[in-house]
């Protein structure tokens, strides 16, 4: 009943069975692109590795193979010793290993003889905190909750353990999960994050951040008797984006504002002598997408003090040195991943390594551990050409620790990283070839363009959520292009965007189509755009804006950016970019606002979102898919059931990515 002009709901594809490509010959046809998806689902991720204090040891969290979960739902912790990396590494679990069981959120105690973690043993998706012995013994269950639980951290004196706790949550923290449905009288209700501690002796569990603040990300003093927090008042999700660093006396409970940032702040960490706290902080977008400059600040409050102020790169992860008080820190810098270090004191940076590749787990996030003597260390590395692999040793000189990829090869072309300049900015961007390049052959390109805005493009595998990295084993060039606006080219790049958005970013974007045109064989009349969040929403800008694209996908898009202020899970992200709410400032809203120019467009858009999506809400995609519809524009629109804005369920990651795929070929083809 119905057609192209018509809501599809989605029917789940049946799945295939996985096809592991190893390569092909020259003139052999592409890949189907079932057999392009299948190997995205086959590889196995990590979402995070800890080195132990001492060096010794070091942990992961893995998916479990053959399941098509993120780590996070279907997951194991692994271990091996540094002496013997490549030696059968041992499981630490506190189950049975049943395949719903998730396992995660590793926490080494001080001495290097015990491994905290979280885990849903007892209860499917009701974690709780373990401590296990790495000698051998059956791990114990320190809690009995009911909530959310994340982020465990070992007191100095290994005699506690804090965490993160949501009392009675019904959902995982976080704006990307699926908002609760609503209904009857709506009023605010607020599930309050806090800071909890739990005794290794005596099992007790108290709360001891206020109950009117939601804490985001804390650490340690030194001393073991007070915490830095990054905290706000009001509801989670929002308030990420005015949140204040605080301290917290253990003993007293006094809580105290130390800084109140102009922007947003992440990485809270306790200088070695307990006298400064250091953070990044700067113009971010998302909530755990982290990039900016590094701040130092007194621990009994004063002025906060940029040490990296001309940095052209941004900072996504920080840790102190005590041998020499300096604080390591990696970075996103040009497109690439970087590992650096600065004195506080001189502020002089000094650059340690950088590679075209991303040191990062399943979700993004930078994943780095330090041990204390400062010279081993662990990553998770991945790129276009390898997937991705835990390796441990020195900076820059690590050695491979997990093969569970090892027989994955990619069945997509070389990727390279290209600069051209506009406006005065040198732009980076990453060009995917088409897999099987002849320079003799001409070739449709399709630009993906990143969420964010606060966000870059490294090399990295292919992931299984809306990745159109995949384009490239079907004959594509796909251009990834790090307009202004986004992370590694330092702060005042970022910041480019504001009360701008859609236009100069817009701007870069064509001139690296351009650049390319330029010097490769792509077909002008074969081009395509497509993204997800904020790159669905430059989509259904572009094609306001220009008619040069022939094809688009608009995954979780905002069409009108006034009526978007009154329906999204986060609103406060908006004022540092516009500059006002929307009640006091209608006009900058409307001047970005894709609907606004509706009547311009005539590209065929199919149109992607989740029910259930907190940060770009559904009916943004209503709103822009009901005016293409009016105007006779071909489209199509499909509604996931359950899903907020990351879509979580393999059946339908899988959709996303066939129909963003045939709706290419279909019109570029």
């Amino acid at each position: 009943m119905f057609d192209s002009h018509k809501v599809v709901w989605l029917v789940p594809l049946l799945c295939i069975a996985t096809v592991l490509l190893v390569g092909a010959e020259r003139a052999a046809p592409p890949p189907s692109i079932d057999e392009t998806i299948d190997l995205l689902f086959a590889a196995q991720t990590f979402d995070q590795v800890a080195i132990s204090p001492d060096g010794k040891q070091v942990a992961w969290v893995q998916s479990l193979p053959g399941k098509d979960q993120e780590p996070t739902s279907d997951s194991a912790i692994y271990f091996a010793t540094m002496d013997q990396p490549s030696s059968p590494h041992r499981r630490i679990t506190a189950g049975n290993g049943r395949s719903a069981q998730a396992e995660h959120d590793i926490a080494w105690a001080p001495d290097s003889k015990q491994v905290a973690f979280l885990s849903d043993r007892i209860k499917s998706s009701q974690l709780q905190l373990y401590v296990a012995k790495v000698a051998g013994k059956l791990p114990r269950k320190l809690t009995n909750l009911t909530g959310f639980l994340a982020v465990p951290q070992w007191s100095p004196d290994g005699k506690a353990l804090a965490f993160l706790f949501t009392e009675n949550a019904p959902r995982a923290a976080g704006p990307l999960e699926p908002m609760t449905p609503a209904s009857g009288v709506i009023e605010e209700h607020v599930y309050k994050q806090r800071l909890a501690v739990v005794d290794l002796s005596t099992g007790k569990v108290r709360q001891v951040s206020p109950a009117d603040l939601y804490v985001y990300e804390y650490d340690w003093s030194p001393d073991g008797a007070s915490f830095a927090m990054i905290a706000a008042h009001g509801a989670g999700d929002a308030n990420w984006y005015k949140a204040q660093l605080y301290t917290l006396s253990i003993g007293s409970g006094e809580t105290k504002s130390i800084y109140q940032p102009p922007l947003q702040i992440a990485v809270p960490r306790w200088s070695p002598d307990g006298s400064r706290i250091a953070c990044i902080a700067g113009l971010m977008s998302d909530e755990g997408q982290i990039g900016g400059d590094v701040f130092v600040v007194p621990a009994t409050g004063g002025e906060a003090r940029n040490i990296t102020p001309k940095m052209k790169a941004s900072a996504s992860w920080l840790s102190w040195l005590p041998s020499s008080n300096q604080i390591l820190f990696a970075e996103h810098i040009d497109g690439a991943s970087g590992i650096a270090k600065v004195d506080p004191s001189s502020e002089n940076i000094v650059p340690i390594w950088t590679g075209p590749e991303h040191l990062s787990s399943e979700g993004g996030g930078f994943t780095f551990s330090m041990a204390r003597d400062e010279k081993a260390s662990a990553v998770i590395r991945q790129s276009f050409q390898d997937p991705p692999e835990v390796w441990a040793g020195p900076v820059g000189s690590w050695q491979q620790v997990t093969r569970v990829n090892q027989n994955l090869h990619p069945n997509w072309g070389e990727a390279k990283s290209i600069h051209w300049n506009h406006d005065g900015r040198l732009i980076q961007g990453w060009l995917l070839y088409p897999s099987h390049y002849d320079p003799n052959r001409r070739y449709p390109m399709v630009v993906s363009v990143h969420g964010g805005p606060a966000s870059a493009v490294r090399s990295s595998w292919p992931k299984t959520f809306f990745d159109l990295a995949v384009l490239s084993s079907q004959g594509y060039f796909v251009l990834f292009p790090n307009p202004r606006g986004s992370f590694g080219q330092g702060e005042a790049f970022t910041r480019a965007n504001v009360k701008d958005f859609g236009y100069g970013d817009l701007a870069d974007i064509l001139a690296g189509v351009d650049e390319v045109a330029r010097t490769l064989p792509v077909d002008q009349q074969r081009l395509g755009i497509g993204g997800w969040s904020y790159g669905g929403y430059m989509t259904m800008w572009t094609v306001t804006q220009t008619s040069r694209f022939h094809a688009a996908v608009a995954g979780a898009g905002i069409a009108n950016w006034q009526s978007y202020f009154g329906e999204n899970d986060i609103d406060q992200w908006l004022i540092p970019y516009f500059g006002a709410t929307v009640y006091d400032d209608p006009a900058v809203y409307a001047r970005s606002s894709p609907i606004t120019f509706i009547k311009n467009v005539k590209t065929p858009t199919l149109i992607l979102v989740g029910d259930r999506d907190g940060e770009c809400p559904v009916p943004q995609s209503y709103e822009f898919w009901h005016a293409l519809k009016t105007l006779g524009v071909k489209n199509q629109f499909v509604v996931y059931a359950n899903e907020g804005h990351r879509i979580a369920q393999p059946e339908h990651r899988r959709d996303t990515l066939k129909r963003t795929l045939e709706w290419f070929n279909q019109y570029l083809q």
